[in-house]
């Protein structure tokens, strides 16, 4: 019986590197030295993941960081090519600010935050780093209020009414 590996689904991702470490320990011997790789791993089209891998060497550390990301995976709700209401994320001492933007803006953030943003697949977008600039907090960050946007319908599910009522529709 053979197994079938299947490459379909490796090859649409989008892998960044977004910050690479290199960490040392003191030991008995000396110092030993190691690598921490921070990978953004989305499809584009809405999926999007962030991951660490550790390693002696770096090679070891990104493939390590692309599997953590893959294992991390989110949905992200996207409205056009914009999230569909304003968002705040926060990972420790990480606060990013996501604001939809008209299209045409483009993604204005600074280089973690746009990473992760162009890996879930939207365009037009404005961000905000608040506090923290350490790129582990600020991509988890960005990954954290990703998760909490919400679309109309998605809303109104839950609550069980109608999607004109979620947007403030006319009461009678």
């Amino acid at each position: 019986m053979a197994f079938r590996n299947n490459n379909t689904e490796e090859k649409e991702f989008t892998e960044n590197l977004v910050a690479l470490n290199r960490v040392s320990k003191t030991v008995k011997g000396g110092r030993v030295a190691r690598f921490a790789a921070l990978m953004v791993v989305g499809d584009g089209r809405g999926h999007v993941g962030c991951g660490i891998g550790k390693a002696t060497e770096v090679p070891e550390a990104i493939r390590k960081g692309i599997e953590d990301a893959k294992k991390n995976m989110i949905t992200v709700s996207i409205k056009g090519t914009t999230i569909p209401h304003q968002v705040t994320g926060i990972y420790g001492a990480g606060k990013v600010l996501l604001k939809p933007a008209a299209p045409g803006t483009g993604i204005i953030a600074g280089s973690k935050v746009r990473m992760v943003l162009e890996a879930a697949g939207i365009s037009n977008i404005r961000a905000k780093c608040l506090r923290s600039n350490n790129p582990v907090n600020v991509v988890k960050a960005t990954v954290e209020g990703l998760k909490e946007l919400r679309s109309a319908e998605e809303v109104a599910r839950v609550r069980g009414i109608e999607v004109d009522d979620v947007k403030g529709g006319v009461k009678k």
